[in-house]
């Protein structure tokens, strides 16, 4: 078992001869109190669960390895969060971080506009969105854009119409977004095998671009 850790680019992996793999995915700003560790510990990496938990990520491991049915799997994977589980104090900062995340991934896409409605300094929400999310909020912003055209994909080629949907200044402004952060172009990174762009969230490794 691996935690994959918040990414700047996109991370493309072969996994062949699979026969089961079980993703849990953490919403922006709500790892850090499982995982133990502060989210920018962990950005652009994939660490074996058992160097955070300890022995209990080892146990875990083989818990579910043994389980034979995916209900057995998802009880025993909800036991062991539950576990961790603990009410204790929270910090100010993630709750900055959670409220921050809301805002980008709506309509607004200027931090500093973000911070001056939540009433803080762009540098307070930066040093609150390493410290919960992994990542700084306009590497965050530029995924949430990516991943909206992406999604935008689906039902569209018109790639002009797209990148102005989505909130890029033109065409070109998202292409070259793509090639940074997944080093391919729009189209390229849509033939790969497995990518389902659509509503329901199947977007390959693009989700893997910035969200823990």
């Amino acid at each position: 078992m691996c935690v994959a850790g918040p990414r700047t680019r996109a991370l493309f992996k072969n996994t062949p001869g699979v026969a089961r793999a079980v993703i849990v995915q953490f919403k922006p700003g709500w790892s850090s109190p499982l995982l133990g560790v502060a989210a920018n510990t962990l950005t652009d990496q994939i660490v074996p669960l058992e160097d955070l938990w300890g022995r209990s990520g080892g146990d875990l491991c083989l818990e579910l390895l043994a389980a034979r049915r995916l209900p057995e799997v998802m009880d025993r994977l909800a036991h062991a969060l539950a576990l961790r589980i603990h009410p204790t104090f929270e910090p100010a900062s993630a709750r900055l971080a959670r409220r921050a995340v809301r805002l980008l991934e709506g309509d607004e896409v200027q931090v500093e506009s973000v911070a001056k409605q939540l009433g803080v300094t762009s540098r307070h929400l930066r040093r609150a969105f390493a410290e919960n999310v992994g990542i700084g909020p306009k590497d965050f912003a530029r995924t949430v854009r990516l991943q909206r055209a992406v999604r935008m994909a689906a039902t569209s080629k018109e790639w002009g119409r797209i990148a102005a949907d989505a909130g890029y200044y033109d065409q070109a402004h998202l292409i070259a977004d793509f090639r940074e952060l997944v080093g391919l172009t729009p189209g390229a990174f849509l033939k790969r095998p497995g990518v389902r762009p659509g509503p329901s969230g199947a977007e390959g490794p693009m989700r893997a671009a910035g969200a823990p």
